[in-house]
């Protein structure tokens, strides 16, 4: 994927918060995401009270993603061909239904985190392409910004809330706070009219799953971001699903608070990616991320003041945005519109799979190894992995370097 990266005018940033529907449905997103990253520290911090194992904590992870590997591709298809509006109604549901169960079985205390991916997984294709539905033409691309500075606020607030929450009353309590924060976005989605809905594309979700595998098959753009998507994800899972350890002797305060460390930073990175894209390229920027996120993976293995490791996670997260946004775009901008939740599906599988199957990996090193040492196994994986950058760049003519909202 080569060429020279060519800038467009772009609306001011804060412009789509003047559509109401958009500010609505942003507004609503941001207190579901703080309500999802309220449960992620409850399910890390629950498995640190049953085992100390890095292996089984790490598993927490894989379990909310093991759906991807189900039902991304099927997600996608159907994403392309059925109302995006209902499809999104009955997953947002879905996630409910499981945050709240969740809640339940933990204050008996039973755990289980897999009907949440499940959810999680089947709404990502369609959430992810209802943004040019919601905003005009020019406010696209600030839109996708706002999506993503809001996930980073949750991202930053959420975990603090939760380790209170946990230290307070338990982890049982997180989850059902979780499954009150989807109403919002249900509600939303309730009393959206969209002012039509057209099939672009007709028949069965097999048929359409497999128009969709021939086009990423064919196309060497697509080829070069799930390659590149690959390298990170499957290096990069090691901070976040050890990370309940590294935490655990600073209790689940702490934790929740370290976790906030990481969204400031995420956010903090959201809003210096404009000064770096005047002056580096898109790859130029990934690889000094990736360089610096091997090197706060390390420091994570090896700092032991609850100060320093926050900074450590602060780095993380200015890092890891600053990747996830090329990668996010560059699969946003990867296929036609009229394919774009099959290609976002596939992105999706490779970035979520990779992270749940790198995750799984790492946390079985860790148990055998430790985890300092794993943690610089993973650093080093995650520079080996830049070996991809000269045949597969992400530079494109029609890239547009705005960040883009995943569920990572």
């Amino acid at each position: 994927m080569t060429g020279s990266l060519r800038r467009r005018p772009m609306a001011s940033a804060w412009a789509p918060m003047h559509e109401p529907l958009f500010r609505s449905l942003w507004i609503a997103a941001v207190i579901s995401y703080t309500g999802t990253w309220m449960q992620n520290v409850g399910a890390g911090w629950l498995m640190t009270q049953l085992t100390m194992s890095p292996l089984m904590v790490s598993l927490v992870t894989a379990a909310t993603t093991l759906p991807v590997f189900l039902v991304m591709l099927p997600a996608g298809a159907l994403a392309d061909l059925v109302d995006r509006r209902r499809f999104l109604l009955i997953t947002q549901s879905w996630m409910v239904a499981a945050s709240a169960v969740l809640g339940i079985l933990t204050l008996l205390k039973v755990a289980f985190t897999f009907l949440l991916g499940l959810g999680a997984v089947t709404n990502d294709p369609a959430w992810q392409a209802i943004t040019p539905e919601i905003v005009c033409a020019e406010n696209h691309a600030p839109a996708v910004a706002l999506n993503s500075v809001g996930f980073n606020v949750a991202r930053a607030v959420g975990p603090a809330m939760g380790g209170l929450v946990i230290a307070a009353a338990g982890s049982g309590w997180a989850f059902l706070l979780n499954a009150a924060s989807f109403f919002g976005v249900i509600f939303f989605l309730y009393r959206w009219k969209r002012p039509h809905f057209e099939h672009l594309e007709t028949g069965r979700v097999g048929d359409a799953l497999l128009a969709g595998l021939r086009y990423v098959r064919g196309a060497a753009v697509v080829r070069s971001v799930l390659i590149r998507t690959v390298a990170f994800s499957l290096a990069a899972s090691s901070l976040p699903a050890l990370l309940p350890i590294i935490a655990q002797p600073h209790g689940a305060t702490g934790y929740g608070l370290l976790l906030g460390s990481f969204g400031f930073g995420a956010l903090a990175g959201a809003t210096v990616l404009p000064r770096m894209r005047s002056r580096f390229s898109v790859d130029g920027v990934v690889v000094f991320a990736i360089l610096l996120f091997a090197a706060m993976t390390f420091a994570a293995g090896h700092t032991q003041s609850f100060g320093w490791l926050s900074l450590v996670l602060f780095a993380s997260g200015t890092a890891w945005i600053a990747i996830l946004a090329c990668l996010n775009v560059a699969a946003q901008t990867m296929s036609p519109s009229f394919l774009r939740a099959r290609a976002l599906s596939m992105y999706l599988l490779v970035l979520q799979g990779g992270m749940a199957l790198g995750a799984t990996a790492w946390g079985g090193l860790a148990t055998w190894v430790g985890v300092p040492q794993a943690l610089l196994f993973s650093a080093l994986a995650l520079m080996a992995g830049l070996v991809t950058v000269p045949r597969h760049r992400l530079t494109s003519r029609e890239l547009e370097f705005t960040p883009s909202v995943v569920r990572e």
